[in-house]
């Protein structure tokens, strides 16, 4: 089971780097708050498979504390929306709603491929997996988001609809950084008793 885990969460960093290469440079040239949100989301979650890929061998009290690490790391993209928001109110122009769409739908594809990968592996391993799925389906959600941004977009021809799925990814990842550092607690104390 570690093995066939193991390699899921090796594809799954390289399925999400990828993306985010994409998803950047779309972010970047049309100025979306929610597509840069999710990239760089694209970007941590590879950390993270990355980080879970090599923690599986570990003692329980080091995949714990990886754990505790891998909450603060769902936290960067957070961040990075945060400033990226504050930036966007100084000039609320809307992004261009085809890219945004299409963008969003591509990576909707990626980040459901993901959790769909994860699902099964989701109790195995503890935190760690649980980060990683929780990522990934929280992604999901995000992009589903992002698409009824670029609707509302075409509708309102403001830029409010991109800046307020950004802010709800944000949330997003505070929410599962809190249910990862939970569980990675409980864990840290169960491997001392």
């Amino acid at each position: 089971m570690k093995e066939s885990l193991r390699k899921v969460v090796i594809l799954v960093a390289l399925l999400n780097a990828a993306y985010f290469g994409i998803e950047f440079a779309v972010a970047l040239a049309i100025h979306s708050v929610s597509l840069f949100a999710d990239s760089v989301d694209f970007l941590e979650d590879a950390s993270v498979n990355l980080l879970i890929a090599m923690a599986l061998g570990w003692s329980a009290v080091l995949r714990a504390r990886v754990g505790m690490a891998l909450a603060g790391i769902l936290l960067v993209p957070g961040i990075a929306t945060l400033w990226t928001a504050w930036e966007k109110l100084h000039a609320p122009l809307p992004p261009s709603p085809v890219p945004l769409s299409l963008t969003a739908a591509g990576a909707l594809a990626v980040n459901l491929s993901c959790a769909l990968l994860l699902a099964r592996f989701r109790t195995h391993a503890g935190s760690l997996t649980r980060a990683a799925f929780l990522s990934a389906r929280n992604d999901v959600l995000a992009n589903i988001a992002i698409l009824a941004a670029a609707y509302f977009t075409v509708r309102t021809r403001s830029a409010w609809p991109d800046l307020i799925v950004g802010l709800g990814i944000a949330v997003l990842n505070v929410d599962a950084a809190r249910e990862v550092w939970s569980a990675a607690h409980e864990e840290h104390k169960a491997a001392h008793a």
